[in-house]
Parts: C-alpha cells; structure tokens; sequence
C-alpha cells in the first residue's frame, strides 16, 4: 500500500513541477513480436527450401522488430516508426497486407484530453486518415514496481479484445484443429487448406496487456494507442508482443509541432477494419485459387 501511496505523491509533485513550464519530451521504444511459433511450423513443412525459410523469416523480421519515436507533452503525442532506407514494392500481396497489419506505418496522434487518436494509414495504394474514440482499457493497478532506463515503474495489468487487422495478434492453429477441418474438407479443398497461409492461422479473442508507467514522468502517454496511467508507459507486454522505451529526452532543445495529420480518406477505425478485412479475404480466394503458393505457406509474389 505505501508503494502506492508514494507513487500517488511522485505524481502531484512531477505534475506540479510541470505546470511551470512548457514541457515536452521523446521517448524511443523497441518493438518486437515472436515469430517462434511460425518458425516451428516453417521448419517442419517439408516442401520448403531452406533458402526460402531464410528469406521469410528475414522478411518477417523485418516485420515485428522496429522502431518508434514518441513525441508527447502533457495531452498530446506523436507515435511514428523511425524512417529507414530501404527497398520496396519487392513484396507481393500477401506480405504487403501483412506489412500493414504488423504495427507500422502512418502518424499516431493522441490527445488524451479529449480522448481521441488520428492515423494516417497507406493501405494497397490507398490513404486513410482514422480519427476515432481512444480504447478505455479498465487497468488493474499493481503494487509491484521495476527499473527501467533509470526511472521506477509500476505494473498495470489489463484485458482487451484481439484485434483482427492487428497481424501481430495471429496465432497458427492447433494441429488438432486444423485436422478437424481436413477431415471435413473435400480432396480440394483440404489441398488449399494445406498450402494457404491465412488457413493456417486463428485470431484468439482476448489478448492480455501488462503495462509499466512511472509516475516520474506524469503524463497519460505510451506507445501506439496505450494511455490512461499516471505516468508515461515505458513497457508494453501485448501478446507476443513486446515494446520496450530505450531512450528518454525530457525538454529537449528541439521541440516539435504534435499535430494531427490530415491527408487521407477520413474514416472510423470500424470502417477501416472492414476494409482491410475485405482485403484479406480477396487475397485468400485469389490465392486459393491460384492452387496455394510457391512456398507451400503463403505467397511472397504478387
């Protein structure tokens, strides 16, 4: 209970030494999801190559291992992927869908007064701008505490539903499972299940997040899409996926404008989602009916 007690005073008094000035402050986080399970799976399929495992897990790599700058003050941040110079338009569709579906791209702005985010998203060739409501996400306040980059955090647990345009939430599927669904297949189909990507994967319906904040740093900000604690969110266990801030600049000498972008097709995250879920389906049937892929798991070609 004291562990709370101080934290509850770490804030009033971080926040009062704010209110002084006009503060801002970056944060650096590293994002990196598991892929052990795909890889299991990968290594086991005998009609890949070990030349076109390594490519994929190379580009899957590339994937889920980024990183991010956060620009925030006390109601608002910026939350962009780190620009890197690299070759694209090498993807085919699958991988691109998927490459949009991992945590990259576009602009997250957060204004956690009014409670509302706006992302720009390039999605096959199309922008979007989602503006939308912030995710309440009911936090259950831990008492136990860990360093981090120097700063004392507290452990923030809660639960949310799994995402369906978020890759990252993916999960192959059960053997059991998938043969079940062989056994009730035709001869055909039961040979597009085998060789398509998308069948051999399963959205689970809740996904658990474990947050550590610091009251040290009093401001409702985290990465992505995660807010509302009594203090900037240094760590972010989300699934298999885990964001970790490397870095932390407080009044630096460069400060930047954090505003919303506004160049994109304006739409609800709702409206979205159906859109690249549509998009996801159209590429699974071509696919199916293209008689799998080169591969034997999913299609790095067009």
């Amino acid at each position: 209970m004291y562990k709370v007690i101080y934290a509850i005073i770490v804030t009033i008094a971080s926040f009062l030494g704010l209110r002084a000035q006009e503060f801002q402050g970056m944060a650096v986080y590293e994002s990196k999801s598991s892929t052990s399970d795909f890889k299991t799976r990968m290594e086991g399929n005998k009609d890949m190559t070990p030349d076109m495992q390594k490519m994929i897990e190379e580009r899957m790599k590339k994937m889920f291992e980024k990183t991010f700058i956060l620009n925030f003050d006390k109601s608002t941040s910026i939350y962009k992927e780190e620009e890197k110079l690299e070759a694209t338009g090498q993807a085919g569709g699958g991988m691109r869908i998927m490459n949009a579906m991992s945590g990259g791209g576009g602009t997250y702005y957060k204004n956690v007064k009014e409670k509302t985010y706006t992302v720009d998203k390039d999605f096959m060739g199309k922008e979007f701008l989602v503006k939308d409501s912030l995710p309440s996400l009911k936090w259950k306040m831990e008492a136990e505490t860990r360093v981090i980059g120097g700063y004392t955090c507290y452990k923030a647990t809660a639960i949310k539903a799994a995402s369906a345009t978020d890759f990252r939430n993916f999960r192959p599927k059960k053997e059991e499972a998938k043969k079940q669904g062989t056994e009730k297949a035709d001869d055909k189909a039961a040979s597009d299940k085998k060789t398509n990507f998308m069948d051999a994967i399963e959205l689970p319906k809740e996904v658990t997040i474990t947050a550590w904040y610091t009251p040290e740093i009093p401001v409702s900000q985290g990465p992505e899409g995660y807010w509302g604690l009594p203090g900037l969110i240094l760590e972010v266990n989300d699934g298999k996926t885990t964001i970790l801030c490397s870095k932390i600049v407080l009044n630096p000498k460069e400060k930047i404008e954090i505003k919303a972008l506004t160049k994109g097709k304006v739409v609800s995250q709702k409206e979205y989602d159906d859109d690249v879920i549509k998009k996801m389906e159209e590429w699974r049937e071509m696919n199916q009916g293209r008689g799998g892929s080169s591969t034997g798991t999913f299609r790095i070609g067009g």
